[in-house]
């Protein structure tokens, strides 16, 4: 990449997304981190890769478990 060269944006996803398909996205992706948005399309949060496959290690975990209802600690809030 040249100085001219702006960073590839990380891919977006719905904050009702479930943490299984968040994975599936990040995989696709090739990236390391997405942004969580709202139904209003605005950014509630950032996911990482580590967060989500250490939420999957939990005893909260569960397939039907969605971004949203991810708490502080598993995800970074960025308004």
């Amino acid at each position: 990449m040249t100085a001219t060269q702006t960073p590839p944006a990380h891919p977006s996803v719905w904050a009702d997304m479930t943490v299984e398909v968040a994975l599936a996205v990040m995989h696709g992706a090739r990236t390391a981190r997405l942004i969580i948005r709202d139904a209003d399309g605005r950014r509630t949060g950032v996911v990482t890769r580590a967060q989500l496959t250490g939420f999957r290690a939990s005893s909260a975990y569960t397939d039907r478990v969605r971004l949203r209802e991810l708490g502080p600690s598993d995800t970074a809030s960025r308004a």
